[in-house]
């Protein structure tokens, strides 16, 4: 293929809390592949990201905190960089959005369309919390969803059916400062008229072409892409406010604005103008080099982004005048967990950088399987029966089978020396032919945004290579036969010289341990497939064990691990299934007091509490850890389930559960009782 030249942007994350494995499968993973297959084929590359430090999101989550937005941003920035250096995502920048750099590059980008008229300045009713005085941007406001009906929808999106929304569509709409139905208020805003770009938006999407000259392939563009954008033009596009009545966020650089920053939606996709600034500045090129002219610009998002980057970002891009339009924009449906959507309110997350902290050698196998699964069209589920499975029986039973027998039989015969090929059978031609052919079927697929196919056809060639010897049984015929054997094991190795380099994109610390076995220095897309890539004579080390397999301790620590630090939904649930009177008896609640309390290690949520129960002094595991500190809750009363199994979660026996309530704002809070009871005393 042609060289090109491309921009690749990762969705900027809230700096509002980590990254769960759903971010990471829906978008940054992804994103990676398609970056390091682009750069091994020799593209011009630029990967950007960054942290989205503004927003009503961040200071809700400082109001839950008690501390100020800035120290909220600075603790998950740390966070966010730190977990994407981990698990070895390549960016060129992971940038931020309070920095000078972007409110200079954001405020420009507003003044230019302001000062062009691309803007219509509005009053407006908006919602108002009477009880705080405020002005309430879209995430303080909280309801019923008028496309799906689920009860928590933002007043700018819902995460449920990614549905992108207005404060007033929302179905009796709850303020999130007060918990009280706000009123609304007149104030005053700038919008933009997104009704005037309806029909070039429909072209561009649907065709690929702008003023008549073809821009993209539309035919490459995801399906739920296309119905999520036409869906929102044919319903008619309406005003958006560009501006926020809010404390936090770069202050809109015009007359008459005090107390009004850039929305959000505004403010969040021109960081990744900025960002590529500042590293076009570090590394004395020009950043508009990546922003203009024959460059392919491609947005990795989530669904509930899709609008965000599909028609109105393009609109103010185009509006601007002097940026190129996104060429794709391969959103990923959702990824569910364990039978359950991901919720954050219900701490129902595996969280990223507590994987990487329990498993640092353990980042290809999460990669492997993530990519596996990865709901690129329609929504998928991670579950660690799954995550088991597919590193016991793929990477394992597969990859790392074929690999350590080809390389070990290598050694054993010819002290690691590659043999030289004689006489090829039929059988050998077929496998020869396949090796070659599945570089191109990789390249096609991975152009097409396909991730997870292609990484298929990868392990497919692994499983070709595991065919191959055990139908051929070279330790078999060495007794026989020794010249076909030097045949067979130099076809293997080529097959391993391949997997070195078609694994690199997908799991980087694999390829180079296989290129290291191998004793290949660089990776040369171009050689794979090819079945002289190895010479003959080449001295191959002896190799190591790719992957250990997943025992069952392993799966059911994880599962108890969640289950321990789930919390409830924060509103109300639906009443659950009537129980017989008999059944609620069995449960035996009962006072107990913390004697001890201490954090369970690498583990931030949990502690290990020693409960005087009255009848006896037992460990419980809770996960409490960021709510309560350990030398705080000695002594404290607490409500103890006693007849629980035990279960053994990260290495402690946990023989009961404290049961606790929840706020609104997810604060836990123990349930203790109004008289200074002994501790065994029971709950009926």
């Amino acid at each position: 293929m042609e060289k090109q030249k491309y921009t690749i942007t990762a969705a900027l994350p809230y700096a509002n809390g980590p990254l769960h494995l759903g971010h990471v499968a829906g978008v940054y993973l992804p994103a990676d592949v398609f970056v390091r297959f682009l750069r091994h084929k020799g593209h011009d590359v630029a990967f950007i990201s960054g942290s989205d430090e503004h927003g009503a999101a961040i200071t809700l989550r400082a109001k839950k905190e008690a501390i100020t937005p800035q120290e909220i941003v600075d603790k998950y920035h740390s966070i966010l960089a730190d977990s994407f250096k981990k698990f070895d995502i390549s960016f060129d920048i992971f940038h931020r959005t309070t920095t000078d750099i972007h409110k200079e590059t954001a405020q420009d980008f507003f003044k230019k369309l302001n000062d062009n008229d691309k803007f219509t300045q509005q009053r407006s009713e908006q919602y108002f919390d009477e009880e705080y005085q405020q002005f309430l941007a879209d995430r303080y406001i909280t309801g019923e969803c008028p496309k799906c009906g689920y009860a928590e929808a933002y007043g700018d999106q819902c995460e449920k059916c990614g549905s992108a929304l207005s404060p007033n569509e929302l179905i009796n709409p709850v303020s999130k400062l007060s918990g009280k139905s706000p009123v609304m208020k007149e104030t005053s805003h700038w919008f933009l008229p997104m009704e005037r770009h309806e029909q070039w938006l429909k072209e561009w999407i649907q065709e690929g072409t702008l003023d008549g000259v073809q821009q993209h392939d539309a035919s490459q563009w995801r399906k739920q892409v296309l119905g999520q954008c036409m869906s929102w033009i044919d319903g008619g596009l309406k005003p958006r406010a560009m501006t926020r009545d809010l404390d936090w966020g770069i202050p809109v650089p015009v007359e008459g604005a005090d107390g009004k920053v850039l929305y959000v939606w505004l403010d969040a996709p021109i960081g990744y103008i900025s960002a590529t600034k500042q590293w076009a500045q570090d590394n004395n090129k020009n950043w508009k080099d990546y922003w203009t002219g024959d460059r392919k610009l491609v947005h990795f998002i989530g669904k509930d982004n899709i609008v965000f980057h599909a028609i109105i970002f393009p609109i103010l891009l185009k509006e601007h005048g002097e940026f190129i339009l996104p060429d794709n924009v391969p959103a990923s449906e959702f990824l569910n967990l364990e039978g359950d959507k991901f919720s954050t309110s219900r701490n129902w997350a595996v969280w990223l950088h507590e994987y990487l902290e329990r498993y640092p050698d353990k980042v290809d196998e999460l990669k492997y399987t993530l990519t596996a699964i990865a709901p690129e069209s329609r929504d998928s589920e991670f579950t660690w029966n799954e995550f088991q499975s597919r590193v016991n029986n793929e990477l394992a039973d597969v990859l790392g089978n074929f690999v350590n027998r080809a390389l070990v039989l290598n050694d054993k015969y010819y002290d690691g020396e590659v043999p030289a090929r004689q006489e090829l059978t039929d059988h050998d031609q077929e496998i020869i032919k396949q090796l070659a052919e599945t570089p191109q079927l990789v390249e096609e697929l991975l152009y097409k945004y396909k991730i997870r196919e292609a990484q298929g056809v990868v392990m497919g060639l692994a499983r070709l290579g595991n065919k191959y010897l055990a139908e051929t049984e070279p330790w078999k015929l060495v007794k026989t036969d020794p010249e076909r054997v030097k045949t067979i094991l130099n076809i293997a190795i080529q097959i391993t010289g391949s997997l070195s380099i078609l694994l690199d994109p997908f799991i980087p610390g694999t390829a180079k341990k296989l290129r290291d076995f191998l004793n290949v220095e660089t990776v040369d897309w171009s050689k794979a497939g090819h079945i002289d890539f190895i010479p003959s004579g080449v001295k191959a080390n002896k190799p190591t064990i790719l992957f250990q397999k997943i025992d069952d301790a392993f799966v059911e620590n994880e599962q108890a691990l969640l289950q321990a630090t789930k919390t409830e939904e924060m509103t109300a649930e639906p009443e659950k299934e009537a129980v017989q009177f008999e059944e609620f008896m069995k449960m035996d609640l009962r006072v107990g007091q913390i004697l001890e309390a201490k954090k369970v290690e690498k583990a931030d949520k949990l502690l290990e509490l020693k409960i005087d129960t009255g009848l006896d002094q037992r460990t419980i595991v809770s996960g409490i850890a960021q709510h309560y500190s350990p030398e705080d809750i000695v002594g404290t009363k607490v409500t103890v389930l006693m007849n629980l199994p035990p279960r053994k979660i990260r290495g402690v026996v946990s023989q009961g559960m404290i049961l606790m309530a929840e706020d609104q704002e997810g604060v836990l809070s123990f349930m203790v009782p109004d008289k200074d009871l002994r501790a065994g005393s029971e709950i009926r």
